[in-house]
């Protein structure tokens, strides 16, 4: 069985300008790096404002294993399947961080013959906005110590700083360091950190900014940290909000390339879902709405992460909200949370698929709620018999909901025409009538409240000292009218791991809050979360090599 990376490195290449020319994109609107990828002009972005827009599909998924449940992989798939039965789609996906790229969960171009290309290079350094993004980011670390080292005017306390440094890695030994020794001529010493950069506010940023202008404003609206007063101090303070937007120009123009099949396919900003908004930029998606019949996206993570933040959060900055939502599920994570143990899930188990199944209907009934029609698409792995999938089947038929079976790895774009076609017939006979979860003027408590109750299934909150106060001064300043962006573990509804299935009666408990003033919503972090996760003891990392004449080597 051929690997991924024997999969892509396999498929012919057609020219970027060839595969967007179909929904529209010539080659004066592109800025080409090398023949297969490229950006698009902010002039086309927009000379495309006054378009018809296309029918947009959230992909989003059951809570995961650690391995994931190939909810990228289905994202293409899909698209492909509706490329073949002659929808003119496209995609819009995140960018893959380093950070599981070289860790345990891989990257986030797709997988089998669902994967989008030049898979080597969207896994690793791809058009450089990564990089960009941790340099904006470090760029303002660098100019708010040289700010307290050459005087301190706006009296920072440097004790409550909250802006930390970031790199595209998992590297736990950062996670809290001290900067500034060494001497006078060093700085001023004092505690920092370092988060994995698509945990920063830029990336945020980055993916709900509309146009340079819009990314500026957001820039000059970070929060950096407190003065001894504890009056907030933010980017425009410092009057760095254009240096900042320099670096990020290019990194906003959104990012395409292609699939195996040839859809063309953006592939821009990369938050993650557990500890950010997990959706890729509305730069892209609302450009793709406006250029395609179709546009297929994804949210990181399970729904209760991905879907709720892409609904509340990403959706009132679309032109338009998801006209139906598809849930990723497998019947190896449907048994994990009935119970079955890791090295057991290759084995039937009927009884474990019916009593993990609660874990499922959960999610498709808060989509539901968003007054979305849902469409359950089972990802096909060898493994799976066909009793379990019959009793998947029967389950979803129970709660009246349309599943479909996918082979999108195996078998491409065929592998997904059922699942499209269903996916077609669903949204003409159920159109979409979304509300959101809250309304803005709700308290930051009603707003965690009623996601905790609605969303997880949970009875409460507890607050600890640090986020009782921030709650305070937060409404004092006027932030408490944001949404809301919960950091959270992503294998269970709670915020306890090992609570799988569908828990019930539970607290979350919030620890703290971190306000991301630029990128509009406030970060509530329960659990133990980390901001910067750490690598396996077998990282992926150990597989990965290159050949002499370049190839890359164990990539997936």
């Amino acid at each position: 069985m051929k690997t991924d990376i024997e999969i892509a490195q396999g498929v012919e290449l057609q020219p970027i300008v060839d595969v967007v020319e179909k929904v529209g994109i010539s080659y004066d609107d592109l800025e080409l790096y090398g023949k297969y990828k490229a950006k698009l002009s902010f002039e086309k972005i927009e000379a495309v404002k006054e378009n018809e827009l296309g029918k947009l599909i959230l992909v989003t998924a059951i809570n995961p294993t650690p391995a994931g449940e190939g909810k990228s992989t289905v994202t293409i798939g899909l698209a492909d399947a509706l490329s073949k039965i002659g929808q003119k789609t496209m995609i819009a996906l995140r960018e893959p961080s380093l950070g599981p790229v070289m860790g345990i969960k891989g990257g986030a171009a797709g997988g089998g013959y669902a994967q989008v290309l030049p898979m080597e290079d969207i896994n690793l350094h791809f058009t450089g906005d990564m990089h960009a993004i941790t340099t904006a980011n470090n760029a303002l670390s660098a100019l708010i110590d040289n700010h307290i080292h050459q005087g301190n005017s706006l009296g920072l306390d440097q004790r409550r700083i909250i802006w930390k440094r970031v790199v595209d890695l998992n590297d736990r030994a950062l996670r809290k360091v001290t900067v500034g020794l060494g001497g006078p001529l060093n700085g001023i010493p004092r505690e920092d950190g370092f988060d994995i950069t698509v945990a920063s506010e830029i990336m945020a940023i980055l993916c709900l900014a509309t146009d340079l202008k819009d990314l500026k404003e957001r820039l000059a609206s970070i929060v950096i940290g407190y003065r001894f007063d504890r009056s907030p101090v933010y980017v425009r303070d410092l009057k760095v909000e254009g240096a900042l937007t320099l670096i990020l120009k290019e990194a906003l123009k959104p990012n395409l390339v292609q699939t195996i099949y040839g859809t063309p396919a953006f592939v821009h900003g990369g938050p993650f879902a557990n500890i950010a908004h997990g959706c890729n930029s509305v730069l892209a998606t609302s450009t793709a709405l406006r250029l395609a019949d179709i546009v297929v996206t994804e949210a990181g993570f399970g729904a209760d992460l991905g879907a709720e933040k892409f609904l509340d959060i990403k959706t009132p900055n679309l032109p338009k909200a998801p006209d139906a939502v598809v849930i990723v599920a497998t019947l190896r994570a449907l048994k994990m949370h009935g119970g079955v143990a890791k090295e057991h899930l290759s084995e039937e188990n009927i009884a474990a698929v019916e009593a993990g199944f609660a874990n499922l209907k959960r999610h498709v009934e808060n989509i539901q709620k968003y007054g979305v029609p849902a469409v359950v698409a089972i990802n096909e792995f060898v493994t799976d018999t066909p009793a379990e999938i019959a009793i998947l089947k029967e389950l979803c038929a129970k709660i009246s909901v349309p599943v479909e079976l996918t082979s999108v790895w195996a078998n491409g774009a065929a592998g997904g025409v059922d699942l499209a076609e269903t996916l077609i017939n669903t949204i003409e006979a159920q159109p979409a009538q979304y509300k959101r979860l809250y309304q803005a003027d709700d308290s930051l408590e009603t707003k965690i409240m009623k996601i905790v109750t609605e969303i997880y299934g949970g009875k409460g909150l507890v607050f600890e000292k640090k986020a009782r106060t921030q709650l305070g001064e937060f409404a004092k300043h006027g932030w408490d009218k944001l949404p809301v962006c919960m950091a959270k573990t992503q294998y269970s509804f709670s915020d306890d791991p090992t609570a799988l299935g569908a828990p019930e009666n539970f607290d979350i408990t919030i620890r703290e809050f971190v306000p991301k003033l630029g990128a509009g919503f406030i970060v509530a972090l329960t659990g133990d979360v980390m901001t910067m996760p750490g690598l396996p003891k077998l990282p992926a990392a150990l597989n990965m090599d290159v050949a002499e004449d370049g190839t890359a080597i164990g990539l997936f």
